[in-house]
């Protein structure tokens, strides 16, 4: 229940951020139809609220995905005797590691938008570019890393069983370690948000989708390389198109 509030929160944010953003583009291309330039220098509170931006997004995205492993985390925590704050310490863990990715890929935007290599709907402009990050999304699909981190994550009761640790510091060790492994399966799929709109909710939806499909379907091990497959062929198409 918990998670499906946090998941609705952060969407609602997404939704808000994604008519503001709509209003400032609008009032950009004003601007540029009065001959003024709004393509300015990112300032430390620009590069803040990005960073807000993407964790919010990171835990709409992947929260749905984290709700069968914060489940069996909890049911084990009952069995040994143990209260919910366990459990929110594990949960802490894991948005811990996710607000980590969020600050590389804040900066990754605050440095794209600098080289003046992103467009008004946070797309990279460059198809070359773009090409390059969906050919490496989709190798990274078919890695042996890829299936070792997707593998953990599928199966989660593995880990408690064997990486169990009593207490709060514990619980928020296995939260950071869990989450370590998710960032490992999902960071190149995140990556896509650059091809296809960091905050277009569509595509922010579709890979939300998939990463839960990898993760909860009995096939999410093929889907996760078909899925690769698909991104070296759209790469590919990119590249030529270039």
């Amino acid at each position: 229940m918990c998670i499906a509030v946090l998941t609705a929160i952060a969407w609602a944010y997404l939704f808000h951020l994604d008519r503001q953003m709509a209003d400032a583009m609008a009032y950009g291309q004003m601007m540029a139809d009065m001959g003024m330039s709004m393509d300015t220098p990112w300032t430390a509170k620009d590069a803040f609220l990005t960073f807000v931006m993407w964790s919010v997004m990171m835990i709409g995205m992947m929260a749905p995905s984290a709700a069968p492993v914060m489940t069996l985390f909890r049911a084990s925590q009952r069995g040994r005797g143990g209260g919910a704050a366990p459990t929110v310490a594990f949960g802490g863990g894991y948005l811990l590691i996710w607000m980590a990715f969020s600050l590389v890929a804040a900066l990754a935007q605050w440095a794209l938008h600098d080289a003046a290599l992103l467009s008004p709907a946070m797309t990279v402009v460059n198809r070359a570019l773009g090409a390059a990050v969906l050919l490496a999304a989709g190798v990274y699909q078919l890695t042996p890393l890829k299936r070792a981190c997707l593998t953990h994550c599928r199966t989660p009761l593995g880990f408690l069983m064997s990486q169990w640790r009593d207490g709060l510091r514990g619980a928020l060790a296995m939260g950071v370690r869990h989450g370590a492994y998710c960032v490992g399966c999902c960071w190149a799929l995140m990556g896509l948000l650059f091809v296809g709109g960091v905050m277009n909710l569509l595509w922010v939806a579709t890979l939300t989708i998939v990463v839960l499909l990898e993760k909860a379907v009995p096939g999410g091990m093929v889907i996760a390389r078909v899925a690769g497959l698909g991104m070296i062929a759209a790469g590919l198409l990119h590249l030529v198109s270039a």
